[in-house]
Formats: structure tokens, C-alpha cells, sequence
């Protein structure tokens, strides 16, 4: 869903748009409402008031550039100081490394730990994890089985008391890894306990980089938290997780920020691939509604790379789109992320209802299951599937006639549309959504 900081800063780029002038009574104006938007996102109010004040004068003080309207160099101006109110572009290098992740409990450190493994594990590096959490149970027993899903190693000891000797085990055992990352033990706060622990795992370990994990929902407060173990262990980043719905995530960035760390990655979601590079200008385009391709794009191609089977485009521009082609498409869409997530990327997550994206992400599921319940034959020539066959395959899949006459309807649909890509009319379209776009007329004010 999208957050209220957001939806405020969408709002106020709709008014510059449609602004008449805009002169500097406009802007005052304009920039309280930033104002609102950012402290509701609970961006703290000094950082707000300085970064209003910078904007102010950069409009008085800059000449409008070429080729630029008024409007569009306002909202230009808004969105470099946005940026540079999130943080900078980290540099994060594909290489061999140690790394130790550090943070209190309920900030979803363990499974940053398996998002992190298969980051760098999708990137041709032999990776594992070692946890040296003693302190909660089901931790050792947590990362094992999500390494195990990814694919991952994982060592733990959990009839050892001491996280040095599981830490020394663990390292025995990966020597021939390239990049180990290291889960360690939390607590309700920080204290001189938990700090005494990872001191010696840092002396034990040498990490190549120690970054703490935090959730984006705990707002400005991070910057406490980020100044605390900064001090106390010394950081190189931070991951922040939590940040696909939190209103407070931009507060969190902006804390990060004033604290003098930076934030490397960022979680995006629940699952295993939801964890990416904190890229600030990628970052405030989504929050302003911009389009990011590029990220879906990228997206696009580990999910494809990821397919034993990938779609061909050569293939189905021929014309051979079949429901197993179908079926792959909405098989890919679905591992890209929600709909949400899609639509966010594309510019606009606040333009469409959100019970229209939640009904469409449940048409996929139901889409998917009632080609469970088709044979290889009706998948490979859709064209046999007479009312009878519709009958079975409802029956088979517990769903209704209608529900299965209505995948048939989209299918036709899509293949219509390839038809037309075929013949020079490249449209995108992403399954489940209303219409398609026209590449070219994205974007722009």
C-alpha cells in the first residue's frame, strides 16, 4: 500500500503540474505542503525546516535551464534536495568479503542474512552463513531452513554457549568460501553485553564490512539507534528492512543520514529476493511517482535468468503463444513481486485503487490453478478446450465455468496484443493489470 508520505508528495506534484504560475508566493506554499508531507512520514522537523530552506533559495537565487518550464525546474529542484535528504549512493563491491550483521530483536536480522547470501550468491560468489546467536532458540533452526530454500549453507551449534567457538567452527568449515555473513545474537537494547559479544566476534572475525539492521518503520528514532552501535562497534552501513509499506521509511533515510551512516540495502518485501541497493534517486522517483524501468527491468532479467525454462521472444512473436506460454508469463510476473511493487515501479502505484491491484494478484493465483488442472495437450492448442473440457477443467480445479472462460478471454487477449507487437506496435502490458501502456508517453509534467 502506499505510504502517506508518498501520497502527499504525489498530490503535491499533481498541483505544480497544474499550476498556472509559479511564483513565490506558489512556492511558499508548495513548500509547506512538502512540509506536511515529509513530517508525516516522520522525517524529523529540523532536517525538514533546513531542506525547505535550501529549496527556497535555490529558486531564488538559480536561473531556470534550458529547455525547462518553470513548473519542471521546480520540481526539479524538490526532488535533488529529496535525494540528497535520503543519502548517497553506496558503493557495494562484488568481491570476496566477511561480513557481520549486527541489531536488536524484531528487526528481521536473520532473514536480512539469507536476502544478503543470495544477493551476493546470484552473483557468482560460493557463499554461506554462520549464526552465532546463543541467545534465541530458533535461530540456528530459522536460517538453516532458509538456507536450505535458497540453496545456501549454513552453520550453527546449538549445543554451544559460546558464539567465538561456533564463529571459529563455522570459519573452519567455509575456509574455501568467498563471502561468509555472519548472523549475530540481539537483544531488547543495546547493552554492554550485547556490545562485549560483538566486539569479540569482530576481533574473531575481522569483517570486512559490519552493517546493522534496523526496520524502516522505527522512523527517526534510527538515528539514535544508528549513532549508538556506530559508536559502540564501529558500522559500515546500514540495511534497513521493512521499507515495502512503511510510512516512516523516508523518516528512517533521512535519519540514517544525520547519523552519518549509510544505508547500503534495503528490504522491500518478504521474500528471499526482496532486498536491493539503496539507490536515493531511484528511491525518491517511486515515492514521487516516477517511473523506475530500469529497477523493473533489472528485476525482470533475474527472474527470467532464474526460469529453467525461459519465454522466448523470438518464439512467441512467430506466434507460438500457447497457455503454457501464458501460464510462464504469469509464472514470471508473479516472481517479480506484487502488483504493488510492479505498479510502483512503473509510476502508478497511487493511480490505481488498491482493492483493483489486490482483486488482480488473486486473479493470478487463480489463473495459475486452473492451468494446473489442464492437460499438456490443452496447454500446447488452447484451441480444443470446448465447453465440455471448460466443465472438466472447473470441476478439477475448484473454480467456476465462469472463472475458467474468463482466463481463456485474457489469454486471447494477450495473444492479441502479441499480434500486435508483431506487426511494430510495442505496447507493455503486465498480466493482471487494466489496459497497457504506451512506453513513450510515460512520465513527463
Amino acid at each position: 500500500m502506499i505510504s502517506r508520505l508518498a501520497q502527499g508528495l504525489q498530490n503535491l506534484l499533481g498541483k505544480i503540474g497544474k499550476a498556472g504560475v509559479v511564483d513565490s508566493r506558489f512556492i511558499k506554499e508548495s513548500i509547506r505542503e512538502l512540509q506536511k508531507a515529509l513530517i508525516s512520514g516522520d522525517v524529523n522537523v529540523r532536517l525538514v525546516l533546513e531542506m525547505s530552506k535550501k529549496i527556497e533559495d535555490r529558486m531564488k537565487r538559480e536561473n531556470i535551464p534550458k529547455g525547462l518550464t518553470p513548473k519542471q525546474h521546480f520540481i526539479n529542484v524538490v526532488y535533488e534536495e529529496l535525494v540528497n535528504l535520503v543519502g548517497e549512493e553506496p558503493e557495494v563491491e562484488i568481491k570476496p568479503q566477511r561480513i557481520l550483521l549486527v541489531g536488536l530483536y524484531g528487526h528481521g536480522k536473520t532473514t536480512t542474512t539469507a536476502k544478503l547470501a543470495k544477493f551476493f550468491s546470484k552473483r557468482g560468489l560460493k557463499t554461506a552463513m554462520i549464526t552465532t546467536d546463543t541467545w534465541r532458540p530458533a535461530a540456528y533452526e530459522q536460517l538453516r531452513q532458509l538456507g536450505e530454500r535458497i540453496g545456501i549453507p549454513v552453520y550453527g551449534n546449538p549445543g554451544e554457549k559460546d558464539p567465538v567457538r561456533i564463529l571459529e567452527e563455522g570459519l573452519e568449515k567455509f575456509k574455501d568460501y568467498d563471502v561468509i555473513i555472519v548472523d549475530s545474537a540481539g537483544r531488547d537494547s543495546l547493552n554492554d553485553e550485547l556490545i562485549d559479544e560483538i566486539k569479540r566476534i569482530k576481533e574473531s572475525f575481522s569483517p570486512d564490512n559490519i552493517y546493522l539492521v534496523m526496520g524502516g518503520d522505527i522512523g527517526q528514532s534510527a538515528e539514535k539507534q544508528a549513532k549508538a552501535f556506530h559508536e559502540a562497534v564501529g558500522l559500515t552501513g546500514i540495511i534497513l528492512t521493512r521499507m515495502d509499506s512503511s510510512a516512516k521509511g523516508g523518516g528512517a533515510l533521512a535519519a540514517c543520514k544525520a547519523a552519518g551512516v549509510p544505508v547500503v540495502f534495503i528490504g522491500t518485501g518478504e521474500k528471499v529476493d526482496d532486498l536491493e541497493i539503496f539507490n536515493p534517486k531511484r528511491f525518491v522517483a517511486r515515492l514521487l511517482g516516477f517511473p523506475d524501468l530500469e529497477a523493473l527491468l533489472e528485476k525482470a532479467k533475474e527472474v527470467m535468468e532464474e526460469e529453467e525454462e525461459e519465454l522466448n521472444p523470438e518464439e512467441i512473436l512467430k506466434g507460438k503463444f500457447t497457455l503454457r506460454t501464458f501460464y510462464k508469463q504469469l509464472e514470471a510476473t508473479r516472481k517479480m513481486g506484487s502488483l504493488q511493487k510492479i505498479a510502483e515501479m512503473l509510476g502508478f502505484g497511487a493511480k490505481i485503487p488498491k482493492e483493483v491491484l489486490e482483486e488482480s494478484e488473486e486473479k493470478l493465483k487463480v489463473y495459475k490453478v486452473i492451468m494446473d488442472s489442464m492437460t499438456k495437450e490443452e496447454l500446447e492448442n488452447p484451441d480444443i478446450i470446448n465447453k465440455s473440457r471448460i466443465e472438466r477443467i472447473a470441476r478439477g480445479s475448484g473454480r467456476s465455468v465462469q472463472e475458467v472462460r474468463e482466463l481463456l478471454r485474457q489469454y486471447e487477449a494477450a495473444k492479441k496484443m502479441i499480434k500486435k507487437m508483431k506487426g511494430g506496435k510495442r505496447r507493455i502490458r503486465i498480466p493482471g493489470f487494466p489496459g497497457s501502456m504506451d512506453p513513450s508517453k510515460i512520465g513527463g509534467i
